[in-house]
């Protein structure tokens, strides 16, 4: 088994998991609780030792990232009828977006002190002496998704391309909802950013595929 493969799996379920939640909350306005605290939470893993402890460790992984690995055995196997355009077109936007941020050096060095700073706040909604990486609701607090969002908009809305996210108007114009999408998008190109540089192209998913099924498979039925 390529520890590559496994790594680039767990990246690519981490991305469209974000992609999958901005999607629901765009057209149910909710999401599952879980899965929301895993992607948030990952942002500000940012010194791992591991690719699994991004998404709250090896044991957990099948839990944390159903919902992306889900939508990449979708995504994988040509057979399935139900494949969710919008999860793949968000999916394939932040792609696009990250590889525009790895050329802006200055925007990752801001994105890195920013998430520090909103790490220090989030603290606060934790209980004391509390690792806050075991405590991933932290990050879900609306003061904190609001941050985080905002970090979004200072940073990344900067581009002239923007991920159009469409779906029922009631959910997309509330404040809560936007700030939950724009936290997401960060989360996805977080889960990009670490697709990248463990060797992913975009490419690799039209003719990489066979690769990447055995760790999906293995990985996301772990026990």
């Amino acid at each position: 088994m390529s520890r590559a493969n496994d790594q680039q799996a767990i990246a690519l379920a981490g991305l469209f998991q974000a992609a999958s939640l901005v999607e629901q909350i765009a057209t149910r306005g909710m999401v599952p609780q879980n899965s929301f605290e895993t992607s948030l939470a990952s942002i500000f893993v940012t010194n791992p030792d591991s690719t699994e402890q991004i998404y709250g460790g090896a044991d957990d992984l099948p839990a944390n990232l159903s919902l992306g690995f889900r939508g990449l055995e979708e995504l994988l196997d040509k057979s399935r009828t139900e494949q969710n355009q919008d999860v793949i077109r968000y999916g394939l936007s932040i792609m696009h977006l990250e590889k525009k941020l790895s050329k802006r050096p200055d925007l990752l060095q801001s994105i890195g002190e920013r998430i520090d700073q909103i790490s220090q706040q989030a603290s606060y909604f934790a209980e004391a002496d509390t690792d806050l990486t075991e405590n991933p609701a932290v990050f879900t607090h609306p003061s904190v998704v609001a941050n985080i969002a905002s970090l979004y908009q200072d940073t990344l809305s900067t581009f002239n391309f923007r991920i159009q996210v469409t779906g029922e108007p009631r959910h997309l114009q509330n404040a809560e909802n936007a700030a939950k999408i724009r936290a997401l998008l960060l989360a996805g190109v977080r889960a990009a950013m670490l697709w990248r540089q463990m060797g992913g192209k975009r490419w690799h998913l039209l003719f990489f595929k066979s690769r990447l099924r055995p760790s999906v498979k293995r990985i996301s039925k772990r026990r």
